[in-house]
């Protein structure tokens, strides 16, 4: 009887002197930023764009508002295709020139 006393006193030392782990929980870093997307954002009402490209989500764009409030955009909307189809080509012609 001591022994299992001795190895259950043993364990609970372990556990509470066991440094915690600075790692998040798995649902934490697997969520998705954006949930739900708008499809008609003016591009005029728009300060900033992100983009989010995370390993178990779809491609995710943050528009902060001039209001400061964030939505999701629909990434699929022609405007921004457009915009990314400009960025993308403004960025090879910078390569070629160099």
């Amino acid at each position: 009887m001591d022994m299992k006393l001795f190895a259950v006193v043993a364990v609970l030392t372990l556990v509470t002197y066991a440094p915690p782990s600075q790692a998040k929980p798995i649902s934490l870093v697997e969520r998705c930023y954006c949930r739900s997307t708008v499809n008609s954002v003016p591009k005029s009402f728009i300060r900033e764009l992100r983009f989010i490209h995370t390993p178990n989500c779809p491609f995710q764009v943050i528009a902060k508002l001039k209001s400061n409030k964030e939505v999701c955009v629909n990434p699929e909307i022609r405007w921004l295709q457009q915009y990314l189809k400009n960025v993308i080509n403004k960025m090879k012609k910078s390569k070629q020139g160099n």
